[in-house]
C-alpha cells in the first residue's frame, strides 16, 4: 500500500550498521542495532544495498508493508520476502529507509514503513539479483556483552 502524503524532508537515514559475509554460493547479511528492531531494519537495508548503490537512491515514495510469522526466524524471513517481492513487482521499489512502526514479539508481527524510488537503469548502479531469502545459516542473537542485536542472514544470489 504507498502512503501519498509523507514529508520527504523528515526523513533521516540512520548510519550504516551491516556488511557483507562471503558465502559459498550466495552472500550473507550481517546486521546489528542496540535493538532487535533496529537490527532488522539494517537487515533489510543491507538487501537493498546488496541490488543497488543506496547513495543513489532519493526517497520519492512510501509504502507499508505488513509480515507475521510463528516464530522469530520466521518473522525475518516473512519480513524480508515481503520486501523483496515490493523490489521485484511493480513499482520495483528500491528502499533507501526502512521505518518498522510496529514490532510485535509476542505475536510475531511486523509493520514496516518503506522509503526509496523505483529502481532505473541510468540512474541505479545494478548490483546483484537477489532471488530468494533462505532460512540457512539464519541466526539472531542477542549479545548481552556487546550490548547489541545482530543478525545473519543467508540470500540466494
Amino acid at each position: 500500500m504507498e502512503i501519498e502524503n509523507f514529508n520527504k524532508e523528515k526523513i533521516v537515514i540512520p548510519e550504516i550498521k551491516y556488511e557483507y559475509l562471503d558465502h559459498t554460493a550466495d552472500v550473507q547479511l550481517h546486521s546489528w542495532g542496540s535493538t532487535l528492531k533496529e537490527a532488522f531494519e539494517q537487515c533489510a537495508t543491507a538487501m537493498f544495498g546488496y541490488m543497488t548503490e543506496l547513495p543513489t537512491v532519493s526517497v520519492e515514495q512510501c509504502f507499508k508493508i505488513e509480515a507475521s510469522s510463528e516464530d522469530l526466524d520466521g518473522l525475518m524471513f516473512q519480513f524480508l520476502d515481503e520486501l523483496l517481492f515490493l523490489f521485484s513487482a511493480e513499482p520495483y521499489l528500491v528502499c533507501k529507509k526502512i521505518e518498522i512502526t510496529k514490532f510485535d514479539l509476542e505475536n510475531f508481527k511486523i509493520e514496516c514503513l518503506c522509503y526509496g524510488e523505483p529502481f532505473t537503469l541510468g540512474k541505479h548502479p545494478q548490483g546483484t539479483e537477489v532471488k530468494a531469502i533462505t532460512y540457512s545459516a539464519m541466526k539472531i542473537v542477542n549479545d548481552e556483552e556487546k550490548g547489541q542485536f545482530e543478525c545473519f542472514v543467508i540470500i540466494d544470489i
